[in-house]
């Protein structure tokens, strides 16, 4: 990096942090809520979500809120329960404190054991806890007690755990080996006759929970008779909230235990097992596809082959070969970071390297900027996706925040049966994984899934 071009990212980090709070991997980040940044959507054309779409000022508050609000089409929300939050966190004060303590007391509400609810209602209830909780999760590095973060994870992973066990048939949960430790898995399936069945692998992606796998897939799958299989991968759920295992870039080596344990069970037709990721997960089963060719059929949402992209200019411009001269420069940088901005970037790093997480609980933006950074740059799969074998469906929405470009680029790049589908704010779909229409986005996918897969 020339002396001009690391003043310029010094110069120019303020922009490309917020840029990365509404631009950057999956959610939108805020710990405070200052005006939108110059370099976020609501400065680059008209809103994509007007009126009564429009939750919270603030960008990435306003997705957050989506999500949860969309949610609700699969009962893992209730349409009352989040517009109250909604309205008590703006007549608060918007901010991550506020909104990390309105969701997370929603969740300690719904958990409560008071009143004895037959099993039906302590389910579903369980399953709105477990999104409540979620919602406080992605937030609570940046209010005043960031060391809580695993606390949180650990209250959210209870209320999932309970509603696991309470559907009927209860998940099948199990620990299958990977390297040095075991992945969580919870296997569903409609009913509990031993025929084998299309299942689908449902993998998440850089920060959401599993609470997310239920409304972007297992509801669908078991409505159509399909098993589905939710699982906590590195750098995910348990392994990193409370194992402190950050991501890899060999998702394969994810997938490949799993479909192992999938093929032993009499359940599952081992000719039509899928594999889906949602938000940075398209990048993840990208890579696990053009390895484990037991998979039948991929779906990526969206399509993903660079998340390093993701991170703003100014800040990849840091990173240079050079680990002791990016992490001088990034050094110099920090300083220069409001609260909101610190928050993001320890938000967007945590989930890659465990120095990093350790840092972030600790309130303190990661010194190591050059490690994390070369976890993000290898999930690059632009050379993988030339060897996936199986039918891909490639999704892309309009107004896509985090990976714009990426979906039509993999579907370029992808040598197999492809399908490319954007959805449009048209019908209500539009933004990062059309967080305001779940069941569009499921009809969809397992449309294409039971074409490809009859």
């Amino acid at each position: 990096m020339t002396h001009l071009s690391r003043r310029a990212a010094l110069t120019g980090l303020a922009v490309g942090t917020g840029a990365l709070a509404t631009t950057g991997c999956t959610l939108g980040t805020a710990a405070s809520a200052p005006s939108p940044s110059a370099s976020g959507p609501s400065a680059s054309g008209p809103s994509l979500t007007p009126g009564a779409m429009r939750l919270f000022p603030d960008d990435g508050f306003d997705f957050s809120g989506l999500l949860a609000l969309g949610a609700a089409t699969m009962r893992a929300s209730e349409v009352g329960d989040v517009l109250t939050a909604v309205n008590a966190i703006n007549r608060a004060g918007l901010s991550a404190q506020t909104y990390c303590d309105t969701f997370h007391a929603l969740g300690d509400r719904l958990s409560s054991r008071s009143g004895r609810p037959d099993d039906e209602t302590r389910r579903f209830r369980s399953l709105r806890a477990a999104q409540y909780y979620a919602q406080a999760l992605f937030y609570v590095l940046g209010t005043r007690r960031p060391g809580d973060e695993k606390d949180y994870y650990l209250a959210g992973r209870r209320a999932w755990d309970d509603f696991a066990r309470l559907c009927a048939p209860a998940a099948v949960t199990a620990q299958v080996p990977y390297e040095r430790t075991r992945l969580p898995v919870w296997f569903f399936r409609p009913d509990e006759q031993d025929k084998a069945r299309p299942t689908v692998i449902l993998t998440n992606g850089s920060d959401g929970q599993n609470v997310d796998m239920w409304t972007y897939g297992v509801c669908a799958a078991l409505d159509r008779g399909w098993n589905a299989l939710v699982y906590d991968g590195p750098g995910q759920g348990q392994l990193l909230f409370v194992e402190e295992i950050p991501f890899t870039t060999r998702w394969e080596r994810v997938v490949t235990p799993l479909v192992d344990w999938l093929v032993r069970r009499g359940d599952v037709d081992a000719t039509r097992i899928a594999l889906t990721g949602l938000s940075m997960g398209g990048n993840l089963v990208a890579r696990a596809a053009a390895f484990e060719h037991r998979i039948a059929a991929v779906v990526c949402e969206p399509g993903c082959v660079r998340p390093w992209l993701a991170f703003p200019q100014e800040i990849r411009e840091i990173v240079t070969p050079d680990r002791t001269r990016t992490n001088r420069i990034w050094k110099e940088a920090v300083p220069r970071l409001d609260p909101y901005q610190a928050y993001t970037v320890k938000k967007r790093f945590e989930i890659f390297t465990r120095e990093a997480l350790l840092q972030a609980r600790a309130g303190k933006v990661l010194t190591d900027l050059w490690s994390a950074a070369q976890v993000a740059i290898g999930l690059d799969v632009t050379k993988q996706v030339r060897n996936i074998k199986a039918p891909v469906l490639v999704l892309d929405y309009e107004g896509e925040q985090f990976y714009p470009g990426q979906p039509r680029e993999m579907y370029d790049l992808l040598r197999s049966r492809r399908e490319y589908f954007r959805f449009t704010a048209a019908t209500g779909a539009q933004l990062h994984c059309s967080p305001m229409a779940p069941q569009q986005h499921c009809d969809k996918v397992f449309d294409w899934l039971g074409s490809v897969l009859r």
